[in-house]
């Protein structure tokens, strides 16, 4: 595709058929961040990596990923935003490809690690649509594409425990490698150039990123609403699937039905983006965060009382206030400073993955020293914590406002 678009010009709005290809590109790269969540009872013993360590195979992969935002994204404000997305999906193919083959576990981690980093491509493409977008309506198709990328992160758990139930666990690996490949050529061909208008060096943007937090109060609140909320997402995410086998002796199918009704999260991108642009954020926020607190508490019963129905309202609740609650995130730090979009993205993405990546990290060891309870308490108190600051922002945000 021809068509240049600088920042600078300001956007005409970009079409329904553009808004969706960012979307299933942004979904497509996505999955790859969640395909061994559910697959962690067949990797670890296939590959002879210790049980209590199993969860680390979720966890190098959002390292990854965290590794990406920080080092990788910022190069949206400097490198013309199409060639980098796609090479960055160029490399993924490579790194699932390793995945799909590796014949030990610390080969599995290290394809892991570079899953992780080459998905932080779709944190390049939900900045490129917002800079391509007018303000008006950018929570609008921002909260659309952030629907296709949470499509994404729900489908790839049904969709991976289900091909590994039929064909096994490395040819969810070998055809996320075959789709990668499809989806560079696609997006060489349609995604419009961006030119970035930073002319820094490297280190000094990178430098910059890490200085927004110190510069940017709305950037800090709202990582650290997102880093407790995707903590324990990435908590209940691993953890429960261990859980069913464990004690429902579900087997994959029976996980990937599981994990399908937690989709149904995925409502909650759109419909929090049009409530940040008709001026509801902070209700918007408050809300999302109270909802990820009720479901831990909700799982916690659906623990008590072997009740698998419990245990999956408790998955929809928590992915639509987690997924709400990041797009009210973004809207938030895209209207501080547009020619700081991509780093914006990348300190606000890596701060939130590193939680999902503690989350992840513990999920194993507190299932086997607490079983679900231990789980659901350690689930519950960090967006308790999230919620608590969230109230003193806005305790001390009405005190200013009638000083």
């Amino acid at each position: 595709m021809s068509d240049s678009m600088n920042p600078s010009t300001g956007p005409a709005a970009p079409s329904a058929g553009l808004v969706t290809l960012y979307a299933v590109a942004a979904g497509a790269v996505v999955a790859n961040l969640y395909y061994a969540q559910p697959l962690v009872g067949l990797i670890a013993p296939a590959l002879h990596l210790p049980k209590p360590i199993a969860s680390l195979l979720v966890t190098f992969t959002q390292l990854g990923y965290a590794s990406g935002l920080l080092l990788l994204v910022p190069l949206g404000d400097l490198v013309e935003n199409r060639a980098l997305s796609t090479r960055l999906i160029g490399g993924s193919v490579v790194a699932l490809a390793l995945a799909a083959t590796a014949w030990t576990w610390p080969i599995f981690l290290a394809a892991a690690l570079l899953i992780g980093l080459c998905s932080s491509a779709v944190q390049i493409l939900v900045p490129m649509i917002a800079t391509l977008t007018p303000d008006a309506t950018r929570g609008r198709v921002v909260g659309n594409v952030m629907g296709g990328l949470v499509f994404g992160i729900l489908l790839a758990r049904p969709v991976a425990s289900l091909i590994a139930y039929a064909v096994g666990w490395r040819a969810v690996f070998g055809l996320s490698a075959l789709g990668m490949a499809a989806l560079f050529l696609v997006l060489r061909r349609k995604l419009p150039h961006v030119a970035p208008k930073a002319r820094a060096g490297y280190f000094s943007l990178i430098l910059s990123m890490f200085k927004l937090y110190a510069t940017e109060p709305t950037l800090r609140r709202r990582a650290a609403y997102q880093c407790a909320a995707f903590g324990v997402f990435s908590l209940y995410w691993t953890a429960v699937p261990i859980y069913l086998t464990e004690r429902f002796h579900y087997t994959q199918f029976g996980i990937a039905v599981f994990a399908l009704v937690g989709a149904a999260g995925a409502i909650s991108a759109p419909l929090a983006g049009r409530l940040a642009d008709a001026g509801y954020g902070r209700v918007g926020s408050a809300v999302s965060l109270a909802l990820v607190l009720a479901s831990f508490g909700v799982s916690a019963l659906g623990a008590a009382l072997h009740s698998v129905v419990l245990l999956a309202l408790a998955g929809v609740a928590l992915d639509f206030g987690v997924q709400a609650n990041n797009v009210l995130g973004q809207r938030a730090i895209y209207a501080l400073a547009p020619e700081l979009r991509a780093r914006l993205n990348g300190a606000y993405m890596a701060a939130f993955f590193v939680g999902g990546a503690t989350g992840s990290a513990v999920a194993s060891a507190l299932l086997i020293r607490g079983g679900w309870t231990l789980v659901a308490l350690v689930g519950a108190a960090a967006p308790a914590l999230a919620l608590s600051y969230f109230i003193l922002n806005e305790i001390r945000r009405r005190r200013a406002a009638f000083a």
